[in-house]
């Protein structure tokens, strides 16, 4: 009887992932670390998969605040527009 030796499964690249399953990702990688006996071998795969997952929200929370940062004066702008519209 052979066993059939498989590859480990490729993850998903971090900028594939939502969001959500990204922070997800970093939670299960984070309950791996807090075990007492955390397998060397995946040690170092594991910080390499946490640190790009960090980088990427990282990122991605970046670019939503410039997001937020321009899209909310503009809004204040045609509230204001949209009040002086309803005065006359």
């Amino acid at each position: 009887m052979t066993t059939e030796v498989t590859a480990p499964e490729q993850p998903i690249p971090v900028d594939r992932l939502s969001y959500t399953e990204a922070s997800r990702e970093l939670d299960s990688i984070v309950d791996f670390f807090e075990q007492r006996d955390v397998d060397v071998d995946v040690l170092v795969a594991r910080l390499e998969r946490a640190t790009a997952l960090i980088d990427e929200l990282d990122r991605r929370l970046r670019q939503t605040r410039a997001q937020v940062e321009e899209l909310v004066p503009r809004l204040e702008t045609l509230a204001v527009e949209a009040g002086d519209e309803s005065d006359e």
